[in-house]
């Protein structure tokens, strides 16, 4: 076990004052505690042989850095050794706090120019998902997000999308523009021939519908 100051290292609370992540965020800013600290402060406590900056800098490393931790799921995270269901839930519950602050920052104060405009939010929301997603971004007339909803989950074809049910949300909420997002799992970005008829599909529905819509492609 890792010594300091000659000593057998107890745990964090025998550290320095001034390196414990807790006590370094509350003097000094979260901007200065490493990632490993943060991820420390989450689970709050480490376990048995390890301490919670350890443990945390292991959880890192396993999932390939900072975003892939707080994209994997519940089932990956129960794989972990020494993660029970509160280490589990505490790291859950951050994510979900994080794409819930991203969806809220868009949501009616967000004026979209372009992907470049929504791609930390997809990203955040969207990476590393296990299943298809079909998402749809509804638009007022002056470009700003007034919604952001799943039309459907699960291998994506023609007859899973429901223009009509497209189009009739958008009159509920008064929209004027459309994005359409949809993910790849399996990291082949090149569409199938199921993306390529939904694709051709929608615009010819949502333009027969009403005049104004307008759709774009992400």
């Amino acid at each position: 076990m890792k010594q300091r100051n000659g000593k057998k290292d107890k745990g964090i609370k025998n550290w320095p004052k001034s390196e414990r992540p807790r006590e370094l965020l509350l003097e000094k800013g979260p901007e200065f505690v490493s990632d490993a600290g943060l991820v420390a402060i989450l689970l709050r406590i480490g376990i048995k042989g390890k301490d919670a900056v350890s443990l945390g800098r292991e959880l890192i490393n396993h999932f390939g850095g900072l975003r892939g931790l707080l994209n994997a799921n519940k089932k990956e995270l129960e794989k972990i050794k020494g993660l029970g269901p509160a280490k589990v839930s505490q790291l859950l519950a951050a994510t979900e706090i994080a794409k819930r602050q991203l969806k809220e920052q868009i949501l009616g104060k967000t004026t979209i120019h372009g992907p470049e405009d929504l791609i930390e939010y997809l990203s955040m929301s969207m990476a590393n998902l296990k299943e298809e997603v079909f998402k749809v971004v509804y638009l007022n007339s002056a470009n700003v997000v007034i919604a952001v909803e799943d039309l459907f989950k699960g291998t994506i074809d023609q007859s899973a999308v429901y223009p009509r049910e497209i189009i009739k949300r958008a009159f509920e909420l008064n929209a004027s523009g459309l994005i359409f997002v949809h993910n790849h799992p399996s990291g082949d970005l090149k569409p199938s021939k199921d993306d390529e008829l939904v694709k051709s599909h929608i615009p010819y529905v949502v333009h027969a519908s009403t005049s104004s819509a307008r759709t774009e492609y992400q």
